[in-house]
């Protein structure tokens, strides 16, 4: 029991007491323990998400390996740490409000004027005063640099999250998954006339809501999901199915009345091409008949007119020669001239 004054009101020692035994109240009370509780196990899955962040073990379709912030992601909107995603997913859209709502810029700005503000009003009064600055009593004695390690771990973190959205933007675009595909195909589509009536940060809101709880709703609701989508997947067969029949029994029809006509035209033109080369084989060999029968004639009655000719001719000829026509007969013997011989001539032509 607590002391009291003779008057009834309690003493000092008396209020500490009681202010110690509340504050061990509510420090080891159910809500405190609640508090603590969900604490922990918040952090640690944040922890598990951290640990997430390792490159998986399946690659692109093209072989490449991908980026640590695969595993991330799929960690994250997953739900499989719900206290994590759900924090990133309330710390996402109060970002994009307090974009929209609060002049982020302006105030930073503001706040920036105000701190050089604070500290050279508080140099140059130390030193006219106290004759030395107050802000250089808080200078530090060595300036903060970031290590070099702690820098490089950062940029490797900012390019794999840039390769990350580089990677998913060609796998979406080549059609790697073809769901996904039509998944981006929808949202552009939608957002195309969507961006007419709602701002930009509103789609911003959409999009963000979308991703986050479009994998919590499927998780949610699997099997009915599932369900639907083998059913649709049925029908979808059933339709394509009844389509290629449709179009291999139409493919078939023309293929035959192709075949039709074109055995019609193919048995026109052998008949023309048949009639046209039996007229030029009847011509060539009238023509060479008539031309040989007429040739021949022609020939021996040409030769026998002109043997017939020539002989008169002869007769003619030989009719009309005199004697005075031929020359007269040598009267005296024919005389060879006697040529001297040298004497070079004279010599053996063979040595004895």
């Amino acid at each position: 029991m607590a002391d009291v004054h003779s008057n009834g009101a309690p003493t000092v020692e008396a209020l500490k007491n009681n202010a110690a035994a509340a504050y061990t109240n509510i420090t080891n009370g159910p809500v405190a323990q609640n508090v603590k509780d969900q604490s922990a196990k918040t952090t640690a899955e944040f922890n598990d998400l951290a640990n997430s962040r390792q490159t998986p073990d399946y690659k692109a379709a093209t072989g490449q390996p991908l980026t640590p912030y695969h595993s991330l992601f799929t960690q994250l909107l997953s739900w499989k740490n719900p206290r994590a995603t759900g924090i990133a997913y309330a710390a996402t859209v109060m970002f994009i409000f307090a974009f929209r709502y609060l002049d982020l810029v302006r105030y930073g700005l503001k706040l920036t004027w105000m701190a050089l503000g604070v500290t050279i009003a508080a140099e140059v009064a130390g030193k006219l005063v106290l004759n030395n600055g107050l802000t250089t009593q808080f200078r530090p004695r060595k300036y903060y640099t970031v290590p070099q390690h702690k820098l490089e771990a950062f940029m490797g973190d900012v390019t794999d999250i840039i390769n990350f959205f580089v990677i998913e933007s060609q796998r979406i675009l080549f059609a790697e998954n073809v769901w996904a595909s039509v998944a981006a195909a929808l949202a552009a589509f939608i957002s195309y006339y969507l961006v007419k009536i709602v701002p930009y940060w509103g789609l911003a809101l959409i999009a963000t809501s979308v991703v986050f709880l479009a994998p919590l709703i499927y998780s949610t609701n699997q099997e009915l999901i599932d369900g639907q989508l083998a059913h649709a997947g049925e029908i979808i067969n059933d339709q394509t199915h009844q389509l290629r029949n449709l179009v291999a029994k139409n493919t078939e029809q023309a293929t035959q009345v192709t075949k039709e006509y074109l055995g019609d035209y193919t048995a026109k033109a052998q008949s023309l091409i048949k009639n046209a080369t039996g007229a030029e084989h009847n011509g060539h060999a009238n023509g060479h008949t008539n031309g040989h029968a007429n040739g021949h004639a022609n020939g021996h009655t040409n030769g026998h007119a002109n043997g017939h000719a020539n002989g008169n001719g002869h007769k003619a000829n030989l009719s009309t020669l005199k004697d005075t026509d031929f020359p007269p007969a040598p009267r005296e013997d024919i005389k060879h001239p006697i040529v001297p011989v040298s004497n070079a001539e004279q010599e053996p032509l063979i040595l004895a």
